[in-house]
């Protein structure tokens, strides 16, 4: 049992005082209760809660809280268990406004990520800001098959099928034949999907997206690494063409997306709306556990068990 202070209010007397430390312990093991569900692993695995911050997490070691969620009330969190592992769990939050905490929606999705795990990417959170990056963990670059680890904003959704599903938000772009993602970093167009038939090719290499097939039946684009054309220009060889997609199998690794069966996608897809700024956080369980607490991230769930 932890004990949290010792103190009571000035004019509290001792048996009220005692009825208010025990509602403030039940509600530490409510929260509890609800962390070993979502877990749902042995208790070593167990990450930190928000009030044990400060035991658990020097406060001189703390990067400051990012500015990237400030204004989102949807949140795609996926969790795997290390750097090189492939399978993982994703899980859907939600808050009503900004100023509330996050809260699950629906269960967690079995997804994979790319074939030779993650690497830190380029997204709303630099990994070389104050905290974010442990110096031995991975960075990500062209043709890794790592997905990318960080923090990221999303783009249109786009698929195959000429008319977007039904009750979709987001934007959608039909993949035509002409459709690709230039994957050269020599390119002007690197890490951008263009239209052939309307570009002035100078790439060497792309993905012809069509011709991807059922992993790309139904797809929403990840803005890792500027993606979507704005303030920045893609940094060359630093990843490109990363997308939440359908995946093969679920032992199957990507080359760099993250990817689930088609029916989570299609729920996934429903589920997104542009008007609350979503945000994908995607992270291997250490990084996870080490940036919860200050970037008030929301519970994590137990990566899955193979």
């Amino acid at each position: 049992m932890l004990w949290i202070g010792s103190g009571l209010p000035l004019g509290m007397g001792r048996q009220a005082g005692k009825e208010l430390a025990m509602r403030g312990l039940a509600r530490i093991e409510s929260r509890l209760a609800v962390h070993f569900l979502l877990m749902n692993r042995p208790a070593h695995f167990l990450f930190c809660f928000v009030p044990l911050a400060a035991a658990c997490f020097p406060a001189a070691s703390q990067p400051a809280a990012p500015q990237a969620f400030a204004h989102s009330t949807q949140m795609i969190v996926v969790v795997t268990p290390g750097w090189d592992a492939v399978q993982g769990r994703l899980q859907r939050f939600e808050r009503t406004d900004t100023h509330e905490s996050w809260r699950p929606v629906g269960e967690p999705y079995a997804v994979v990520a790319g074939s030779k795990g993650m690497g830190w990417g380029i997204g709303l959170i630099a990994a070389g800001d104050h905290g974010v990056r442990i110096e031995t963990e991975p960075m990500k670059v062209e043709g890794d098959g790592k997905s990318p680890a960080g923090v990221f904003a999303l783009g249109t959704a786009f698929g195959d099928a000429a008319q977007p599903l039904p009750g979709l938000k987001l934007p959608y772009l039909v993949l035509t034949p002409s459709i690709e993602c230039v994957d050269d970093a020599s390119s002007k167009s690197y890490n951008r999907i263009v239209d052939r038939a309307t570009a002035a090719p100078d790439w060497n290499s792309s993905e012809h997206m069509r011709d991807v097939g059922e992993a790309y039946r139904w797809g929403i684009v990840i803005d890792h690494n500027a993606t979507i054309p704005g303030r920045i220009a893609p940094r060359p060889e630093g990843g490109s063409c990363v997308f939440l997609h359908i995946w093969h199998s679920p032992d199957h690794g990507t080359a760099g997306c993250t990817a689930m069966t088609r029916d989570n996608l299609e729920s996934l897809l429903l589920w997104l709306d542009p008007a609350r700024r979503p945000v994908l956080v995607q992270l291997p369980e250490p990084a996870y556990r080490r940036l919860a607490v200050p970037w008030s991230l929301p519970l994590p769930l137990a990566p899955v068990a193979h």
